[in-house]
């Protein structure tokens, strides 16, 4: 199931995004020291970054220090081709910035997830439409033309399926194809239901799989890998406690100055979680809810995914092909 860039210390935040962990700290009037935030509003979609450079900061926002950009815009739930290229070619000039990558360099890309879980099954279908070419560069060096990088791609699935830590099979393949760059994909999840398939995250530091559900799993990242980690997530889930939550939050917004909420009025953040904690119960208490559409839209993010990665990985794709590649 979905997969967190980091396991977060604050209970009240539930979510995988860090500009939605910026908000709610910010919405709850508390301080974020160390951490820096740009925005910029397009005709398609709403880019932010969120920069965490301090211990401080990485402890506020419960997630490790680096950099997080932020896609965001209600047409990736929608089947306009070509807004959605747009929004394509946004996140491949957003990928190359973070890449800087020699002309030359090898990149592993990781599809996470499980792939029998529309959720949790985005990676996946990433890498099923990614422009790979290290076997063309290996066994035939006179077809790869100018412009192509060396690029390999896995699924590998997820523990239950394999019986292997998933960390240890990307470990493993590191070692013995020696990427210049590897970069994962994985399934997140969110804090808001409109963010839900709106929402596309990039990350320089790398992913925890499998934390999203309190998972504890080998880390995807610099220290673990030998070589720098990208991670590519969109939240396809939002856990029920949040609704919950803003459910209640919203009815005493409503009712406040019309009556005496009494106790109601004086419960913080962790009261009313506990007390969601305790209706739903142990079972139902990590619940997590996605789209009834929800095969439609991992097709639709698949490809625009794929699509920016051919692009940025490889020069010779220019954006006006962005979807011309894509198997």
């Amino acid at each position: 199931m979905p997969a967190k860039v980091f396991s977060t210390k604050n209970p009240s935040i539930r979510t995988d995004l860090a500009v939605e962990a910026r908000q709610f700290l910010t919405q709850q009037g508390h301080a974020v020291p160390g951490v820096t935030f740009k925005e910029d509003t397009g005709e398609y979609a709403h880019v932010s970054s969120v920069e965490i450079t301090t211990p401080e900061g990485a402890q506020a926002m419960g997630k490790p220090p680096g950099n997080y950009i932020t896609i965001e815009s209600q047409y990736l739930r929608q089947t306009n081709k070509v807004i959605q290229e747009e929004i394509s070619q946004i996140l491949a000039r957003e990928l190359e910035k973070l890449f800087n990558l020699a002309e030359n360099a090898a990149v592993l890309v990781i599809g996470l997830g499980n792939w029998h879980a529309t959720p949790d099954a985005l990676g996946p279908r990433v890498i099923d439409k990614l422009m790979v070419t290290r076997h063309i560069a290996q066994y035939a060096p006179e077809e790869l033309g100018e412009g192509l990088r060396i690029v390999s791609a896995l699924a590998p699935g997820v523990l239950g399926i394999t019986g292997i830590e998933t960390g240890e099979i990307v470990r493993g393949i590191v070692q013995n194809v020696k990427p210049d760059l590897v970069i994962a994909i994985d399934s997140l999840a969110a804090r808001n239901v409109d963010r839900v398939c709106t929402t596309i995250q990039l990350a320089d530091n790398g992913i925890n799989p499998g934390s999203g559900v309190g998972n504890k799993r080998l880390a995807l990242n610099e220290e673990t890998m030998g070589v720098p980690v990208i991670a590519i997530g969109v939240p396809t889930v939002v856990h029920a406690t949040n609704i919950a939550y803003d459910v209640i939050e919203t009815l005493l917004g409503q009712v406040k100055g019309e009556m005496d909420l009494g106790i109601m009025g004086k419960l913080g953040a962790a009261d009313k979680r506990q007390t969601i904690q305790a209706v739903l119960g142990p079972g139902i208490g990590d619940l997590h809810v996605t789209p009834k559409e929800i095969d439609f839209l991992i097709l639709n993010l698949s490809q625009i995914l794929s699509g920016a990665l051919n692009v940025a990985l490889h020069p010779a794709v220019k954006e006006k092909d962005v979807f011309r590649y894509l198997q």
